[in-house]
């Protein structure tokens, strides 16, 4: 097989691991708060956060390498305009990513507790949800927007 067939298939595949997984997450969280049942929130984000650990860390480690090695094989340089607003997009993405994780086993943890005690979700789960929600937007808009450089390879000047 042809390296750079193999390089963009990697990360093709690496891309549709992070919108897929991001985009099924982000559902279940959603219906299972719905519910407002503790049990089946807690049982949801326990599968949300080994999912989270599983597919979209090893999305994310994998991503810049067949990214970098990719880029190198065509010859495009890093230095590429569409590249550096890719990885300026990455870096804002794992800023949203990391504290998201944090957020759905706090959460997790928050209604395994109201589930044990028998009693309702508390403000303290309702405020990471309503913050774990507002991340969302911003990191799935992200990838969508790398998506579309990693396709159309946009000529951006962003410096003079």
């Amino acid at each position: 097989m042809d390296w750079i067939i193999f390089l963009r298939w990697a990360h093709v595949i690496g891309a549709c691991v992070l919108l897929g997984t991001g985009a099924g997450i982000a559902f279940f969280m959603v219906m299972a708060h719905r519910t407002k049942n503790p049990v089946l929130i807690a049982h949801t984000a326990s599968i949300v956060v080994i999912a989270d650990w599983l597919f979209t860390a090893s999305a994310v480690v994998i991503q810049p390498i067949t990214g970098y090695l990719l880029a190198q094989a065509i010859g495009w340089p890093m230095s590429e305009g569409w590249i550096v607003l890719s990885l300026a997009l990455y870096v804002l993405i794992g800023a949203f990513w990391l504290p998201v994780v944090w957020m759905q086993a706090r959460m997790r943890d928050l209604a395994a507790a109201a589930a044990k005690d028998d009693a309702p979700l508390p403000e303290a789960y309702h405020k990471l949800y309503r913050l774990w929600f507002a991340f969302g937007f911003p990191a799935f808009f992200a990838v969508l927007g790398i998506v579309w450089l990693m396709l159309a390879r946009p000529s951006v000047t962003l410096f003079g």
